[in-house]
């Protein structure tokens, strides 16, 4: 029987600010960009707490008419074609490809208990967002969709369908990714619910509430603590 990762252990994993990359789990303190780099700050969304706001609903309401359906992910032609229209769009770095995206190198099978949201109009994919289930936990992974629905802010939307998948199988926490202090291009995780949102304090192995100010002090110790090894490893 193929492996797969059991549910409580990638909980455990994801717990520890611990996160998939392809086929294994990894975690990180920075990010390089633009010659620096940024301290990460991985996050999570107590489930119990999210509740929408104005903006959230809004989007809702204006995207009630697509028709959504949550399955078991299977890589699949469709959602390559949709992901290969996506990733020509973006103006950033990523895996080209699903598969590069999300399997190793020499197999096809894969060790997470993966799932995806579609999002179709009038039958057509427009929208998909991949992400991996835990006992008491989701993680998102990838979310794509069409170009030409841009203006339906569908990363957005995928987002708070995967918070509301994850609440109706009364699970605890959403794992979303990080972000990165002094460079906003992730803050958009932040979007869903921030009043709901923890950020892991890597030191502590603890999830205080989210706010700016806790990862400011972060981002200080983590930076501290790596120059103090460096000059340690300097004197050597």
């Amino acid at each position: 029987m193929p492996l797969v990762i059991p549910g409580p252990a990638l909980d455990y994993y994801l717990g520890l600010g611990y996160y998939r990359m392809r086929q294994d789990l990894f975690t990180c303190q920075f990010l390089p960009h633009d010659g620096q780099l940024h301290t990460v700050h991985w996050l999570r969304v107590v489930l119990r707490d999210a509740q929408w706001g104005p903006k959230q609903r809004h989007l809702l309401r204006r995207n009630a008419a697509f028709e959504v359906a949550v399955r078991p992910f299977r890589l699949t032609a469709e959602y390559e074609e949709l992901y290969h229209l996506y990733f020509q769009s973006l103006d950033f770095e990523a895996s080209p490809t699903l598969a590069e995206l999300l399997l190793a190198d020499d197999t096809a099978h894969s060790v997470f208990d993966t799932a995806v949201v579609e999002v179709r109009d009038g039958g057509r994919l427009v929208a998909a967002g991949i992400f991996d289930q835990g006992a008491d936990s989701i993680a998102g992974i990838v979310n794509f969709y069409h170009p030409a629905y841009r203006q339906h802010s569908l990363g957005k939307y995928l987002m708070l369908l995967k918070i509301a998948h994850a609440q109706a199988q009364q699970k605890t926490y959403y794992y979303p990714g990080y972000v990165v202090h002094g460079y906003p291009k992730f803050d958009y995780k932040l979007w869903a619910c921030p009043a709901a949102t923890e950020v892991f304090d890597c030191y502590r192995r603890q999830w205080p509430p989210f706010s700016w100010d806790v990862v400011a002090q972060q981002s200080a110790a983590i930076v501290a603590d790596w120059l103090a090894r460096e000059g340690a490893g300097t004197e050597e």
